[in-house]
């Protein structure tokens, strides 16, 4: 057995299926979860209806079946490995993606709503500083997680605080952006927490110079970066002033691929699923690339993609 799953049972108790049989489904397939469209199952995927929900099977888990609990967001950024992932898989779908004005200029967002709906909303409430949202693919609870950003600005310039429920003790409490330590692609924040919903501070523009801020930086990734193809966005991170697609392209790691897992033409950070990749694919090619890099420069890249699962 896995030394991470060692004290954890594989199998949902009868009691626990039973009571949310509705919202849960065991061997579940979690490549419809991933932008990669790629990844073995969940030995069990729980969709909550809602906070009170969410925080009832977390407390029965606790104290019965005691499953390993792993969160994922939108897929945007994640890649799952072939064997899947043991324990209980938690998606926060639609029914945590309310948005709305609970203040002057504060927008309450949930955890599930996609990024570039959070833009639009801003944007339809004359309030500016989200656009860049709109070029962030993924959910909110995963932006803040990996402090996204694009073009200057990021996650923690707009933030003001996120509530949070926390897996070991279950219980949901607010944490104030002076609270959080984030940085380039990331927080302090530990993985026991769950994200429900996060407040931004936006300014008070017109909607047309929003409208037109937000649609230039649309076109601007529309030049530069590949769409409507299988990939989770930027590979690695970016390295201090150096662009990491100029080093890829640089070290001749361009021309990779391993099966059908390749690197973009359009920009070489962008890993793709030309439609019969494995997982484990887009893993060899990444290790391939690092390695190459770093025999060519002496540098060590950096995953942006989180890669979880067996």
């Amino acid at each position: 057995m896995d030394e991470r799953f060692k004290g954890f049972n594989m199998k949902l108790s009868k009691k626990l299926e039973n009571k949310f049989s509705k919202n849960i489904s065991n061997n579940a397939r979690l490549a419809n979860y991933s932008w990669f469209n790629l990844g073995g199952p969940a030995d069990y995927l729980f969709k909550p209806k809602n906070k009170k929900q969410l925080i009832e099977f977390l407390k029965e888990n606790k104290n019965e079946d005691k499953l390993n609990i792993t969160i994922i967001g939108a897929g945007s950024n994640t890649l799952i490995r072939d064997n899947g992932i043991r324990g209980v898989v938690i998606k926060l779908g639609s029914n945590f993606s309310e948005i709305k004005i609970i203040n002057e200029n504060i927008i309450q967002a949930g955890a599930g709503s996609l990024d570039r709906k959070v833009a639009d909303f801003a944007k339809e409430s004359n309030l500016s500083g989200l656009e860049f949202l709109s070029c962030i693919p993924g959910s909110i609870g995963g932006a803040v997680i990996m402090n996204s950003g694009c073009y200057g600005t990021d996650i923690s310039k707009v933030l003001v605080s996120i509530n949070v429920i926390d897996i070991n003790n279950c219980v949901e409490k607010e944490i104030k952006r002076e609270d959080i330590e984030f940085f380039y692609r990331g927080t302090n924040l530990p993985s026991q927490y769950i994200i429900t919903a996060v407040k931004f501070k936006g300014k008070p523009a017109p909607k047309k110079i929003i409208e037109k801020t937000q649609n230039t930086m649309i076109e601007r990734k529309k030049i530069s970066q590949p769409s409507q193809v299988k990939t989770c966005g930027s590979t690695f991170k970016n390295l201090g002033n150096k662009k990491v697609w100029e080093v890829i392209k640089q070290t001749g790691c361009d021309k990779f691929r391993e099966g059908d897992a390749v690197i973009s033409k359009k920009h070489c950070n962008f890993f793709i699923n030309e439609g019969n990749a494995n997982s484990s694919d887009i893993e060899n090619l990444i290790d391939k690339v690092k390695k190459r890099v770093n025999e060519k420069t002496g540098v060590n890249l950096e995953l942006e993609i989180k890669i979880i699962g067996e």
